[in-house]
């Protein structure tokens, strides 16, 4: 009797077993992405201060890089979940704040309190401190003082930023591996019942 692998099933295993690998590659590249932009970030550190951008901005944000900006009228504020400079777990509060007639204007890092209603009462005005990534404006400036009452938030941190594409990467080639095996087991077992 000849022994065939079953086709329909043997393509769809071969096409997620290449998707797979596919997927490992693509987080090998974003490893590498990651790591250059890690770089970057690092190097931002020790630049010269800049102006707040208040223009719309591409990809390319200037994050981790120390400047100032002129906070002109609070428009908006939020707290959010935060630390301060002793690592103490509590509220950081950000507003939002119009620097002009025109552009997306500001959003800044008041101060950290652990009670989430503090740091009312801002009426804006200069601050430097340190842009860090915003998951609501995209980027703040994180101030290096406290306002209205608060105390210093802790400055943005490059260690926060998650780097796990090579563990994802190894997750999706484990991936394809098992599944070859578990597939080649099958059909070993099956083969093996059609010789009986």
């Amino acid at each position: 009797m000849i022994r065939r692998l079953p086709i329909i099933p043997t393509i769809i295993v071969a096409a997620a077993v290449a998707t797979m690998i596919a997927l490992g590659v693509w987080q090998l590249r974003r490893a590498e992405w990651k790591e250059g932009l890690l770089a970057r970030y690092e190097a931002a550190r020790t630049m010269p201060p800049i102006a707040f951008p208040t223009a719309p901005m591409g990809s390319d944000l200037p994050l981790f890089r120390r400047a100032s900006g002129l906070c002109l009228q609070p428009v908006a504020a939020r707290a959010t979940a935060g630390r301060n400079r002793k690592e103490e777990p509590g509220y950081s509060h950000i507003v939002d704040c119009r620097t002009g007639a025109e552009g997306p204007g500001m959003s800044v890092d008041i101060g950290w309190s652990a009670d989430p209603n503090a740091g009312k009462g801002w009426k804006g005005g200069p601050v430097s401190g340190m842009i860090a990534p915003d998951t609501g404006t995209r980027m703040r400036l994180v101030s290096e003082s406290g306002f209205a009452g608060l105390e210093p938030s802790a400055p943005p941190s490059i260690e926060s930023v998650p780097n796990n594409h090579r563990a994802y990467a190894v997750q999706w080639f484990l991936f394809a591996l098992i599944a070859a095996v578990i597939y080649g087991l099958a059909v070993r077992a099956r083969l093996a019942k059609k010789t009986d």
